[in-house]
């Protein structure tokens, strides 16, 4: 029944008061609450409004980089300097079924030596590629590929779940024992 009236509307049209033929389709009242303009929200390709930060720069989609509360803050010379001082720092990783140790540097994110039991080399000498003798054969040729490199010197702050003892350490022990000064930043 609906589709009967609207199929005759649309073929035929349909009169206002003053007896003119209007166009088939919606109808908008001249009078009312928004006198006859239809207000719709710009909408984005996604279907929700795009909203900038504060500063206008990117949408509200993307994860916004904590601001510091007093961006005037003073930055100690320690702060600026420490980068520079101490460029390479160490990272060591041990898992259940291997052991990985590197040396980073700071201000390049750039890894200088790299030493890990799941290396083809170092694989095949060790029994087991996660007990201590693989931490100390790790923390031996990474102290030989770092001097290679020219590094002598690195710091070292454990991860928050990491305690310095037993593996950790003893890649850590081996480093010193090599020729290689590790500063260790314990919190």
């Amino acid at each position: 029944m609906l589709k009967q009236v609207f199929g005759k509307v649309l073929n035929k049209g349909f009169f206002a008061n003053g007896g003119d033929k209007l166009r088939p389709g919606l109808y908008v009242p001249n009078t009312g609450f928004h006198n006859g303009q239809a207000h719709c929200a710009p909408r984005s390709f996604f279907g929700v409004e795009d909203f900038l930060d504060d500063d206008n720069s990117r949408p509200y989609t993307y994860q916004k980089g904590k601001k510091s509360k007093n961006p005037n803050k003073h930055l100690s010379f320690k702060q600026r300097t420490v980068a520079y001082m101490e460029p390479f720092t160490l990272d060591v990783f041990i898992s259940k079924r291997f052991v990985s140790a590197s040396l980073t540097h700071r201000v390049t994110s750039k890894q200088v030596a790299v030493a890990g039991t799941n290396s083809k080399d170092i694989k095949a000498v060790l029994k087991s590629r996660s007990d201590i003798p693989a931490c100390l054969a790790v923390g031996q040729i990474l102290a030989d590929r770092a001097r290679e490199a020219d590094v002598y010197t690195a710091s070292y702050t454990p991860r928050e779940r990491d305690k310095f003892e037993g593996k950790i350490r003893a890649v850590v022990q081996s480093l010193i024992d090599n020729g290689i000064d590790v500063k260790i930043y314990l919190d």
